[in-house]
């Protein structure tokens, strides 16, 4: 297999597990930000400190970086930001698995954005995947124990933050793609590193004001679960590493394509870590989506 497959694989396992963490950590003394933020604070000075020892050792200077290097990686960091907060937020919603497959909407409403901002067009195929899709997001919107009209249980908060975070990841791998591209550099793996470097500084500042700023305490408190936080930092490091990699190496829609085992890690987790049981219904949406998905994907080769 060539390494791109090897990254992506190695990212959604890493990502899978620091999905997991978050969910406990958010279950607890941390808020939605704070889970948000320890991310970024225990692997942003690690894999800074790591890439200049790098550069030392090999005796390689920083490969040039243009405006819009700066440009694409921070409204990808920023996205993301946005997107974790959207997924830490709603696994107070709904349960594991069905948290992490609304956030798959991200292949579907790329297609969606590409037709209506760029004009490109859609085949009968791509719209049958798209209505497939949409079929899951309905299911899985409305939750068995919902009451009230079709209105009230289709269009929840669930819905709504799920939808959210599809559409802020996949801004963010779209402008990840693009910032490494403008790295001065031939070898992947240090084109990866430098914009993963500088993305997740930034990340860390903006996270570091916002806390201050709006959450006061929850930075003292990131602290102090940083027995458990430090894990969600290196789980974070080792899964954007793999998917920064992939993407410098493959398109995205192939990387995103790969990425969809993703699924069946955390329907793992689900199950086995946090014994949670997917209601019938949540179990055939989920099997749209990843339908719709996988025949997304299939349309644009």
């Amino acid at each position: 297999m060539e390494l791109w497959v090897y990254a992506t694989i190695g990212a959604t396992i890493f990502q899978t597990l620091r999905f997991m963490l978050q969910k406990k950590l958010s279950m607890g003394a941390l808020s939605t930000g704070g889970a948000t933020f320890a991310r970024f604070a225990y692997s942003a000075p690690l894999l800074a400190a790591v890439l200049a020892a790098w550069l030392v050792v090999s005796d390689t200077e920083l490969p040039a970086l243009s405006a819009r290097f700066w440009t694409m990686g921070a409204i990808g960091g920023l996205a993301q930001i946005l997107a974790t907060v959207c997924v830490v937020a709603l696994f107070r919603e709904r349960n594991f698995a069905v948290g992490i497959t609304f956030k798959k909407t991200e292949v579907v409403q790329a297609a969606l954005i590409g037709f209506i901002i760029l004009g490109e067009g859609v085949s009968i195929l791509g719209l049958v995947a798209i209505l497939v899709g949409l079929t899951g997001v309905l299911l899985l919107s409305s939750a068995p124990e919902a009451k009230g009209s079709l209105q009230e249980r289709l269009f929840t908060r669930a819905a709504g933050l799920g939808l959210a975070s599809g559409l802020l990841f996949a801004i963010s791998g779209v402008t990840y793609r693009a910032a490494t591209l403008e790295v001065g550099a031939d070898a992947p793996l240090l084109r990866a590193a430098v914009t993963l470097s500088a993305v997740t500084l930034m990340q860390f500042c903006a996270m570091s004001l916002w806390l201050r700023v709006f959450e006061q305490g929850q930075i003292r408190t990131v602290w102090g679960a940083r027995r458990k936080a430090l894990w969600i930092g290196l789980m974070s490091l080792g899964g954007s590493l793999g998917w920064f990699l992939a993407f410098t190496l493959q398109t995205a829609a192939y990387v995103k394509a790969l990425g969809q085992i993703e699924l069946i890690f955390s329907l793992m987790v689900s199950v086995l870590v946090f014994k949670e049981r997917l209601s019938m219904r949540e179990g055939i949406a989920i099997g749209f989506l990843s339908a719709s998905v996988l025949l997304l994907i299939l349309v644009v080769r």
